[in-house]
Formats: C-alpha cells, sequence, structure tokens
C-alpha cells in the first residue's frame, strides 16, 4: 500500500475553531487513524505547517502534539518543499489576503467562512482560483452534523409532505468579559475586525437551508446589539461595534418560510444549542447537534387550548426518536478528508468558493435589510 505525504499550511491554529476543531481533531485525528484512504488505494498523509502571529503560542503548540513544523512567515511557509494545501482560520479581515497569496503559490485551499467581508471579494477570489486550475473549498461542518444528516435523511425521503416552515434556533450566554471570561475572541464584537453574527451565521444558515431544506430565495434580517461593552482578552473594556444577535425570515423554493434566531446574548432553554424544527403536511421533525424526532401525522395529538386549566401532556414524549443507523464521524474531520481525497484525486469538491460566495451573499443582504428595513430577494450568482 502506497503512503504518500501532503503538505498542509494551516494558518490561524492557534485560535480556538483552529486548534480544537480542525488541528486536534481533523488533521491530527486523520494521522491518529492512518491517514485518508484514496480512490486508487493511496493512502494521504497530512504534514501540517503551523502558522500564526505568535512564535511563543506556535512552539508551544508544536511541542504539545510532537510537530517540528511552524512559523510566523506565511511566505516562508508556503514555499516549502511538498505543500500542496493552504487552509485558513484567521479572522476573516486577514483572510482575503492570505488565500490571494497561496492561491499565487499554486496552492489548493482550503478555509473557514466567511470566504470574505464582502460579496465583491468573495467571487473575485472564486474566478481566481479557477483561473490558477487550483482546487478549492470552504468549511460547511453543520452539513455533517449527525442531527442534520438525520434530518436531510427525512427530507429526501418524503417524510415530511408538503414543506411548510422551517424554525431555528442558535445561540448560547456569550459572557461580557468582566467577572467570567468571554467564551468567544473579542474580534467577534467590534464590526471593525470582521465580526458580528449575521456575517458569522447567515453564511452557515444559506448552506443548511439550501443544502437541507430548499434554496433561500428572500430575506428579511432585524440585527441588535444588546451588549454595548464588553471586556477584551488583556481586561480592557471596549465598545461593541457589531452584531451580537440577529432575527432572520427567509423565503424558501416552494414558498417554504423559515425563521432563524441567532443570538450570542441568550440562555439555553432546550436541548442543544442549534435547534431546528421542520413542519409539513405529513409530520414534524426537531433536530439538534445529534439528536433528530419526528412526529408523523398519524401519530399527532389534538390539543384544546384552554388557558383554565394547567397542561397535563407531556408534549415531548410524543416524538419518536430517530435511529443513527449508521456511525457519524466528526463533521469537521470528514469534511477534511474529502477535501484531501478531491485534491489527490482530481475530483470535485461540492462546496468551492462559489459555494462560500453565497454565505456572504445572505450575510450582506442580511446586513442590508437590517439598514433598510425591507425584505430583499437573494438573487442567483
Amino acid at each position: 500500500m502506497e503512503r504518500r505525504s501532503i503538505g498542509i499550511v494551516m494558518n490561524g491554529v492557534t485560535g480556538r475553531m483552529g486548534y480544537r476543531q480542525h488541528l486536534l481533531r481533523s488533521i491530527l485525528a486523520i494521522r491518529e487513524q492512518g491517514g485518508v484512504r484514496t480512490g486508487d488505494g493511496t493512502v494521504l498523509w497530512p504534514e501540517p505547517v503551523l502558522v500564526g502571529r505568535s512564535e511563543a503560542k506556535l512552539r508551544d503548540l508544536a511541542e504539545r502534539h510532537g510537530l517540528t513544523a511552524w512559523t510566523t512567515d506565511l511566505a516562508e511557509a508556503l514555499a516549502r518543499p511538498g505543500i500542496e494545501v493552504y487552509f485558513d482560520a484567521q479572522v476573516t479581515g486577514a483572510r482575503v489576503e492570505a488565500i490571494r497569496a497561496a492561491v499565487a503559490a499554486g496552492k489548493h485551499v482550503y478555509t473557514e467562512k466567511p470566504l470574505a467581508e464582502d460579496l465583491d471579494e468573495a467571487l473575485a477570489l472564486a474566478r481566481l482560483a479557477d483561473e490558477a486550475g487550483i482546487k478549492h473549498g470552504v468549511v460547511q461542518d453543520k452539513l455533517f452534523l449527525p442531527g442534520l444528516l438525520k434530518l436531510k435523511r427525512l427530507v429526501d425521503g418524503g417524510f415530511f409532505g408538503r414543506i411548510l416552515s422551517v424554525r431555528g434556533e442558535f445561540g448560547y450566554w456569550v459572557f461580557e468579559g468582566d467577572w467570567q471570561d468571554a467564551q468567544r475572541p473579542s474580534w467577534n464584537y467590534r464590526a471593525e475586525d470582521g465580526g458580528g453574527i449575521i456575517l458569522d451565521m447567515f453564511c452557515h444558515w444559506r448552506y443548511v437551508l439550501d443544502g437541507v431544506v430548499a434554496p433561500v430565495r428572500s430575506v428579511q434580517a432585524l440585527g441588535a446589539t444588546h451588549i454595548p461593552e464588553r471586556v477584551d482578552e488583556d481586561g480592557k473594556p471596549y465598545e461593541a461595534t457589531a452584531d451580537d444577535a440577529a432575527y432572520g425570515i427567509f423565503e424558501l423554493d416552494g414558498g417554504i418560510v423559515a425563521q432563524v434566531n441567532s443570538s450570542w446574548t441568550t440562555r439555553v432553554f432546550r436541548d442543544e444549542l442549534v435547534e431546528f424544527q421542520v413542519d409539513g403536511t405529513e409530520g414534524s421533525a426537531v433536530a439538534g447537534l445529534r439528536r433528530c424526532r419526528v412526529q408523523h401525522r398519524s401519530m399527532t395529538p389534538k390539543p384544546v387550548w384552554n388557558p383554565d386549566l394547567p397542561a397535563t401532556e407531556d408534549f415531548r414524549s410524543q416524538w419518536q426518536e430517530i435511529p443513527d443507523n449508521v456511525e457519524f464521524d466528526n463533521g469537521f474531520k470528514a469534511q477534511w478528508e474529502m477535501f484531501l481525497r478531491s485534491v489527490a484525486d482530481d475530483s470535485p469538491f461540492p462546496w468551492d468558493f462559489y459555494a462560500g460566495a453565497r454565505g456572504v451573499q445572505l450575510a450582506e443582504l442580511g446586513l442590508r435589510s437590517w439598514r433598510e428595513g425591507r425584505r430583499l430577494e437573494v438573487p442567483d450568482l
């Protein structure tokens, strides 16, 4: 069995997502399982080169995991022999310039979302990558969540009949950073640094709605900055200039109405941090990160509104659990394996920069809808 090394420049791995999901639970996990098998039986062995701004953090990270290749110089990393792939998990504002450098160096590019801060930049990157003849992809991790994979199975199997509506709830309380440390980096709350929940989460909702339910055709959004001042990683107060909550209504193909709330200023009273309820003429489902429960038309109870009496029904117990039926891998790791196979086999990768641009498009339209206070159509790119 032939084994082939594939060098990967990983930029931004000292950050939360870059480290936990992409280095630790994806690339290092792939190495622990013995690599990735390609179509011709070759086993790909990822060789990461860690890149970031802090020499101390990079050295610590490398030593912790037995890695030797790291640098604060992106150009030097891209010029190393054996490098085939560039990965970006930096703050959004630094992404475009770094991806342009990687494309110019002839590297295949896989990146976190959002691809860019505006649609024009995102489309320019997509066209640049096409002209260079490289493979390009954007992380679409939620499509690989067990709960949404089960929901997609139900949609494809016709369980819902005619789908009527979707309701999504995402979020949790992110501490302000004063009496408890914040769970998210401070740049998330500064618009000038590419922060904001609309730019972050509407990119997700685009591919979730498009890929699981139906294409998005219009958006009406209301954003808010509920917490106007926060405290950064150095204990210094700063003004929150970006939105920390967004309330969106999306019209999908077929007249389906989707309502999705996204908030870093809400306390969780549900089973998972994100849940989607889909209602159809034949049945309904509630899907989260891992679980998916259904209620078919034939099993739907007949509640009667009577505010004078306490409710005696246990509504949650009237739903059935969808079984796993397969073993679900980590979603980030599963998509990494697909991208590496695409590079090695020269095969199509479905979530390219154009898919990333569609996410940026919806975020841009969501921000504009909020500013102008009106519903906006989502045109085809």
